[in-house]
């Protein structure tokens, strides 16, 4: 009976919508270090932003967008120029990735590997201190804080908006990335995110192979997460 009770709550989970499913995506890994002049020592010749999806669903993002505030900005996405919208469609699958390169401000680094799954001339982070947000719309000057907007939110360096505390300052030779390639999530940027160098350090796109602790260890200890053993 047991194993019934299970399956049955399992189906309905399954069939739960993408705005539910959402709740497990998040940021994984920031560089606002791109480009940045030929002889700023930039890795790369342009920011990047890397997303993570912990659940065990597919989950569209055709409409969300990915905004950038400055440090001491009143929001995120105060202009079109902070912002980054998803084309309809666009799916993360379960315990992967996808990865989008942003704008430059300069000419130092080389291309980042490996190819980003969008590219856009929006948004040029900072490459020491800002804050990155997923909404779950496209709208202008989405005020930090407000309820049933954001997905995730990143502030690094000394940005005013964070989980918690903010994750470490950066420079245009480094990345602020999540533990467990994604996995760790507990609210609180500062301890969630590690300062790495940036040269030889992996970044994952949506064919990098999906994240094994992520497919071997359910995300959450209740049902949901007994779900996603199952059906994996």
């Amino acid at each position: 009976m047991r194993k019934i009770v299970i399956t049955l709550l399992a189906l309905g989970i399954v069939a739960a919508t993408s705005a539910f499913a959402a709740n497990d995506v998040r940021i994984s890994q920031v560089y606002g270090g791109g480009g940045a002049g030929a002889t700023s020592g930039a890795t790369y010749t342009k920011d990047y932003v890397e997303l993570f999806n912990a659940g065990p669903l597919a989950v569209n993002l055709g409409g969300f967008a990915l905004q950038y505030g400055s440090a001491t900005g009143t929001s995120f996405g105060s202009t079109t120029g902070n912002m980054f919208v998803f084309p309809a469609g666009t799916t993360i699958q379960p315990c992967g990735y996808l990865l989008i390169e942003l704008g430059t401000a300069g000419a130092g680094g080389v291309a980042i590997s490996p190819t980003p799954d969008f590219s856009s001339t929006n948004i040029n982070m900072s490459a020491t201190s800002g804050k990155i947000a997923l909404v779950n719309n496209s709208n202008l000057n989405n005020i930090c804080g407000t309820a049933g907007v954001f997905i995730d939110v990143v502030g690094y360096g000394t940005a005013n908006c964070y989980e918690t505390a903010a994750a470490p300052i950066l420079d245009n030779a480094s990345i602020d990335v999540r533990g467990g390639g994604g996995m760790t999530d507990t609210d609180n940027n500062s301890t969630d995110f590690t300062k790495v160098a940036a040269p030889g350090y992996l970044i994952h796109n949506s064919s990098s192979p999906r994240n094994p602790d992520c497919l071997a260890v359910p995300a959450k200890s209740t049902t949901w997460g007994q779900v996603k053993t199952i059906y994996r």
